[in-house]
């Protein structure tokens, strides 16, 4: 299979993969071995991700631009960015030390993406059964806590097979958000963890 048609499969996986709880990742570098792609360092991976980015982007524009405008005036606005990097913070240092054990270990070994893929569908299913009560049904007025937490979370999805979504989704709710908050939440907090990834892999 030539580069360019497995570049257009693996777009159209990345595209209808990434805004559902399930490892896009996961699924394009699984896809990518049994096709034979293979890119320099799994660079086309991540950076692929980009198409993502400014999707999310174009959906939050008005209140990214809210956030960005109001924030030196707004406490509010102020708050929610403060939680928001508080909840990067974790994928930083994890993704800076362990970078070189996941791109050339954990990217190369389809049986640790193929349990991962499997044991987070599990804990999704088993999480919509649980008896909820939410507590924090606004993203941004999470207690500080609980975006550090998140936080902590999204970092098992450098685990390539666990969903970014699905382990900060998953996360939100164990720590009582509602399901609609903590979704939201998620994309909000990709864009400072995606776009590091594809600027640190650039």
């Amino acid at each position: 299979m030539s580069d360019w048609l497995a570049a257009i499969i693996l777009g159209l996986v990345e595209g209808l993969t990434e805004f559902i709880p399930v490892s896009s990742t996961g699924h394009m570098l699984l896809l990518g071995h049994f096709m034979g792609f293979e890119s320099a360092g799994k660079t086309f991976e991540i950076v692929i991700q980009l198409g993502a980015l400014l999707a999310i982007v174009s959906v939050y524009f008005k209140r990214l631009w809210t956030l960005a405008t109001r924030w030196p005036v707004d406490p509010e606005a102020r708050r929610f960015l403060i939680g928001l990097l508080l909840a990067f913070a974790p994928a930083v240092a994890v993704g800076f030390l362990a970078y070189g054990f996941i791109k050339d270990v954990l990217f190369e070994t389809p049986q640790v993406i193929c349990v991962a893929l499997i044991v987070g569908g599990v804990i999704l299913l088993a999480l919509d059964r649980m008896d909820k009560r939410p507590q924090w049904l606004d993203a941004s007025q999470y207690p500080m806590r609980v975006y550090f937490l998140i936080g902590l979370f999204q970092c098992l999805a450098m685990i390539p097979g666990v969903s970014r979504s699905g382990a900060t989704i998953a996360g939100g709710l164990l720590l009582k958000t509602d399901k609609r908050s903590a979704a939201e939440f998620s994309f909000f907090l990709a864009l400072p963890t995606m776009g590091a990834a594809v600027a640190y892999d650039l």
